[in-house]
């Protein structure tokens, strides 16, 4: 069973990119590895050009065989995994929206929502409630 989860990023001028990702969406995965491999607003913008992810990696790589598992530890810690690029599937473009606003009120709801704010940080919504640093949590996550 996955633990879905949405990747966001507030643009420069103010517009939101949103895709949704299937496996391993809690704050110790998908959450460590967005505070720790895409605090970069260009990396994170590749990720969100590439549409929805099966698993998020440290990083966007190259296409590989969305069914192929050489070594499926490696390739699940290091890189992304995404239906279209991989799997070939269509409709599964990001969803943008013309500011924060816009994107509270429309975009895709999941258990963990995360969001890189143009102000540089990211944040988390967990199952609908407020949306607080990243690193906050990770650190309430860690001591729990």
């Amino acid at each position: 069973m996955g633990t879905r989860s949405t990747i966001a990023l507030e643009f420069a001028d103010g517009t939101v990119g949103q895709v949704y990702c299937h496996w391993d969406g809690y704050l110790n995965y998908n959450g460590r590895i967005l505070q720790e491999h895409y605090t970069d607003p260009f990396k994170l913008r590749d990720l969100i050009d590439a549409g929805d992810i099966s698993s998020l990696g440290a990083s966007v790589g190259e296409k590989h065989g969305f069914d192929e598992r050489v070594d499926a530890e490696t390739l699940a810690e290091t890189v992304c995994t995404f239906y279209g690029r991989d799997r070939g599937e269509e409709g599964v473009s990001a969803r943008y929206f013309k500011d924060f606003a816009d994107y509270r009120y429309n975009h895709q709801y999941e258990e963990y929502e995360y969001i890189l704010r143009s102000n540089g940080v990211w944040y988390v919504c967990q199952n609908g409630n407020n949306y607080v640093p990243l690193g906050e949590a990770l650190v309430v996550e860690a001591v729990a």
